[in-house]
């Protein structure tokens, strides 16, 4: 889908740690006994595979995001039907071939392609027991739709997802955080830094700072060039939207400090959809950038002068997935963990997910969790056995 080498590597890696993760957990599925009132009874809580799964995995990350699905589901016992993105169907056959040398039974897990009216059929099949589905909001609203009766879902939405900078902050570690979670994958990921709330006593600090560091960034075809930070973004659509990102947030008087524009070194060429790391300064809550998800390599920038004021700004979006801070005071890293309305709150840091805890988004950006025990749990339901013995 474009990522760079590197990145690729890394998310392959990173599939291969979800399956190590639930082949470990899949072994710690346990029941338990609960006591009755009566003499002569005991209830036994049993829990058991929800049946067969559909998933439906997005293109930003073929191979990882199918991973969490595929080994969470197999772990709890399921059956899987997987749809990958019609953007990248190699990237699941790549995947699938490793299934099938591991020796997995036939029909366990299976792989099925197509676009959107597959991915209909195959929610709305009558023996679909679980439906799984990483995307953008309005396709989740869609699959809300189409599920046939009661079917248990599991959706991550995208997000708008904020970051605040106060006063007390590491400015190096926060702009070096913020290259990083802006820009990474082209800024084509769920949880990308979009939009940014800097106080004002370090505002100009930080975007001269973060301005610097994109204008470094290499964007480049990230097979030909090893040094490669940012490929091209993966469909016309996506770069579209960057497009109109951009001129709303000129029309209403931004600052565009770096990129906004295809690189110049790329500019004569017509070999991919690059575009160059792009911050704005002096964001509005009503520009698209500030409320919408850009979902590419764009960031807006704003000053505050309250942190009440920034949270309320960082809140003020349908959008819960994840969330980002750096502060050095102890008492600011607590109020805004409590305060952010987010599934996923970093404090300075930009790792919002790890395999290990659960992840998932509030508000419009889903429900349900994957990683963690939880992202296995989705796939069990539980049983009630009460037994009289007579004893």
């Amino acid at each position: 889908m474009g990522k760079p080498l590197a990145e690729a590597q890394g998310e392959a890696r990173k599939l291969a740690k979800a399956f190590h993760y639930y082949a470990e957990e899949a072994v710690r599925i346990f029941g338990e006994t609960v006591p009755n009132e009566e003499d002569g009874f005991l209830s036994i809580v049993e829990k058991e595979p929800v049946g067969v799964v559909a998933a439906i995995a997005p293109w930003n990350y073929p191979v990882e995001l199918i991973g969490w699905k595929l080994a969470a589901s197999l772990a709890a016992g399921c059956t899987i039907v997987v749809k990958p993105s019609e953007y990248t169907p190699s990237s699941a056959e790549a995947v699938f071939r490793c299934v099938h040398r591991a020796g997995l039974p036939a029909g366990v897990a299976n792989l099925v392609m197509g676009a959107k009216d597959a991915g209909k059929r195959l929610v709305g099949h009558p023996h679909i027991d679980k439906v799984a589905f990483t995307g953008s909001g309005v396709a989740g609203e869609e699959i809300y739709k189409t599920v046939c009766g009661i079917t248990g879902l599991s959706l991550e939405l995208g997000g708008s997802c904020p970051l605040i900078v106060t006063a007390h902050a590491d400015i190096d570690l926060a702009v070096a955080g913020t290259l990083r979670r802006a820009f990474r994958n082209a800024g084509q990921i769920c949880i990308s830094i979009n939009r940014a709330y800097v106080q004002e006593a370090v505002y100009g600090t930080f975007l001269d700072r973060l301005t610097e560091g994109a204008k470094r960034l290499v964007v480049a075809n990230g097979i030909a060039n090893e040094r490669a930070d940012v490929g091209p973004m993966a469909t016309r659509a996506g770069l579209a939207k960057v497009q109109r990102h951009l001129d709303d947030a000129r029309e209403r008087g931004a600052r565009i400090l770096c990129g906004g524009a295809r690189p110049e070194a790329l500019a004569s060429t017509h070999e991919g959809l690059f575009f160059a790391p792009t911050v704005i300064a002096d964001g509005r809550p009503d520009m698209l950038v500030m409320h919408e998800e850009t979902f590419g390599p764009v960031i807006g920038v704003a000053p505050y002068r309250t942190l009440d004021e920034a949270i309320d700004a960082a809140n003020g979006t349908p959008a819960g997935l994840a969330s980002y801070a750096y502060t050095e005071n102890i008492k600011e890293s607590f109020a805004l963990a409590r305060g952010l309305n987010f599934g996923n709150v970093a404090i300075n840091n930009v790792d919002a997910g790890i395999m290990n805890a659960a992840y998932g988004g509030c508000k419009q950006s889903g429900t349900g969790y994957e990683h963690g025990r939880e992202g296995m749990e989705g796939y069990l339901h539980l049983k009630h056995v009460r037994l009289r013995h007579g004893a």
